[in-house]
């Protein structure tokens, strides 16, 4: 059965953005999903994952950026993506501490998402690991346009979660990064995954393929990184 499922408002500075909240019996941990440049919260792939994560204990509380909720197409800058972070992070704590739920509170998220994350603990944000679903190093074709520096500075445990054919990520350069950042940090290989880690020849949905990333994500957390 799946999780039940609560549908909230984040405020966000003078706007507001919608998130989903859905919690299993007795959750290990709480991870928050944001979506990629091009997609909203309620991508299949992000439904997928999340549906997939709340079958293995984890809850969840995925959410929309500002430019997605007023459907505009060009992603909102660091400064308020950042800030939608801290407001998404806040709500899914105070959803945990509702239910008096004591895991950890992961932050994730597909692309553009995931490097907001990323942004945002370098910050300050709290979290006990970040994950990323296809973190976009450096824009297709152009490798030494790296998006890296912050990363550096980042002690919380990492999951880089790949495809080895994502143009977003020379696996070479991602590989040297990760090396780079040190223990904290982990890559994960989608064997011939793309961007959105589908693989050629594989006729799966975008739902299935967010859910067959829920395992390594769920072991990751299990772990503690």
């Amino acid at each position: 059965m799946p999780a039940p499922e609560q549908h909230l408002s984040v405020t966000v500075g003078d706007t507001a953005v919608s998130a989903v909240y859905a919690r299993p019996g007795q959750p290990t941990a709480t991870l928050v999903l944001a979506h990629g440049a091009g997609a909203g919260m309620e991508h299949p792939f992000m439904r997928g994952f999340t549906d997939a994560l709340n079958d293995l204990g984890v809850a969840t509380l995925r959410f929309n950026f500002p430019y997605r909720e007023a459907g505009r197409k060009f992603p909102d800058r660091p400064p308020l993506a950042v800030a939608t972070w801290r407001a998404a992070m806040a709500a899914a704590a105070a959803q945990a501490a509702a239910h008096g739920d004591k895991g950890p509170l992961w932050a994730a998220g597909k692309s553009f998402g995931g490097r907001m994350a990323s942004m945002a603990v370098a910050e300050g944000m709290e979290a006990a690991g970040l994950v990323y679903l296809g973190y976009p190093l450096h824009p297709p074709g152009k490798p030494e346009k790296l998006r890296d520096e912050h990363l550096y500075g980042i002690t919380a445990p990492m999951l880089f979660l790949q495809g080895t054919r994502d143009t977003f990520a020379t696996p070479d350069i991602l590989a040297d990064v990760v090396s780079r950042i040190g223990p904290s940090a982990v890559l994960e290989w989608v064997e011939g995954g793309d961007h959105s880690f589908a693989v050629a020849g594989e006729k799966r949905s975008a739902e299935e393929t967010g859910a067959s990333l829920a395992g390594r994500v769920a072991r990751f957390i299990a772990s503690g990184g």
